[in-house]
């Protein structure tokens, strides 16, 4: 599977290594700055049902899953200062802690998943790493009820993971009142124009084999509300950045299993569980008539939307009151010459 990398742009559950317990209530959910959606679009039983899958599936590295989370991290080399506490959640939580590599001076890192399958491994995996400098903990957890103690981490990662919740502004106000002031929150999720080519592919071929279209990709957040998301989950400093990644595979069938590798397969509240041979069949030959390369591979798109954001804090940097400037643009074009001249 070749890999080509195209930048668009810049439960509570259980907590345990050894004898080192996760700190208890109050939790993020517990105060009065959360409120759950009573809209669901996404089967979280059945999420964690494919996580548990994908914990036996996953390969020990992922060259798509190894780029996202190695460019997520880079973010925490332009900072500054350190993150002695942090969590990572879900998605590509193993290759986050494979590649993290000491960047952000974090000492305590909690690994959490919903998946009791994806923790063990996780903690499998970590027993192999020659890195043992790491105080790392374990937590199976809700990312829509995160298990987290307000005000005790420095640090929030989440790696292909928060595009499952059913409230994502909600689960990101719970990250937020995780994070103790000037702390930061850095998360990768799907965008918009992920998997546009199977979108198409599925769309004409139920309507040539079934005479319709049933709900069979889930929805995903656009790059132009990113910076909503972070504005109105109470984060300052927000910034947001995409990459596209463009994967090459031999068959559409090879697609798929990758994506169940990954634990990103359909989990819509509202899906239908049974995909008739044919229109699978179909969805693989007109993949295949509109979009093979000459060599024969097909490609599918991963749009991964980047999004930073800080707890307030009083010394960060703070906008100007409107009318405080000292000086117009008028007089800015004096001094460097005005190009329309």
């Amino acid at each position: 599977m070749a890999l080509a990398l195209r930048r668009a742009a810049s439960l509570r559950g259980w907590a345990r290594r050894g004898r080192h317990p996760i700190p208890a209530a109050p939790f993020c959910t517990d105060g009065d700055g959360f409120q759950s959606s009573r809209f669901k679009i996404f089967d979280r039983d059945f999420k964690r049902k494919q996580r548990d899958r994908a914990a036996w599936l996953m390969n020990s590295s992922d060259e798509f899953l190894d780029s996202v989370a190695d460019n997520l991290l880079d973010r925490l080399q332009d900072c500054r200062k350190t993150f002695p506490t942090a969590l990572c959640l879900g998605g590509a939580s193993e290759a986050v802690r494979r590649l993290l590599h000491g960047r952000g001076g974090i000492e305590k890192l909690t690994m959490m998943d919903m998946s009791f399958d994806m923790v063990n491994m996780l903690k499998a995996s970590d027993r192999k790493d020659s890195d043992n400098t790491l105080e790392t903990f374990y937590v199976v957890g809700d990312e829509e009820f995160l298990p987290v103690k307000e005000n005790s981490l420095d640090l929030v990662i989440s790696c292909l993971d928060l595009h499952w919740t059913n409230d994502l502004p909600g689960a990101m106000i719970q990250c937020r009142l995780a994070l103790k002031p000037d702390g930061l929150f850095l998360a990768a999720i799907l965008g918009g124009e992920t998997l546009k080519e199977l979108r198409m592919a599925c769309t004409i071929a139920q309507m040539e084999r079934e005479g319709g279209i049933s709900p069979r990709m889930s929805p995903l957040a656009q790059v132009r509300d990113a910076g909503n998301l972070l504005t109105r989950a109470g984060f300052t400093l927000p910034g947001v950045d995409v990459d596209q990644y463009t994967v090459r595979y031999n068959s559409a069938l090879e697609l798929i299993e990758h994506l169940r590798k990954m634990g990103e397969t359909n989990a819509l509240l509202q899906r239908n569980n049974i995909l008739k041979r044919e229109t699978a069949l179909a969805t693989a030959a007109v993949y295949e008539s509109m979009f093979a390369a000459e060599d024969g591979t097909i490609p599918a798109t991963f749009q991964v939307i980047y999004m930073t954001g800080w707890k307030e804090h009083p010394s960060q940097q703070k906008a100007k009151a409107r009318g405080s400037a000292t000086i117009s643009f008028k007089d800015i074009q004096k001094q460097f010459g005005n190009p329309n001249n």
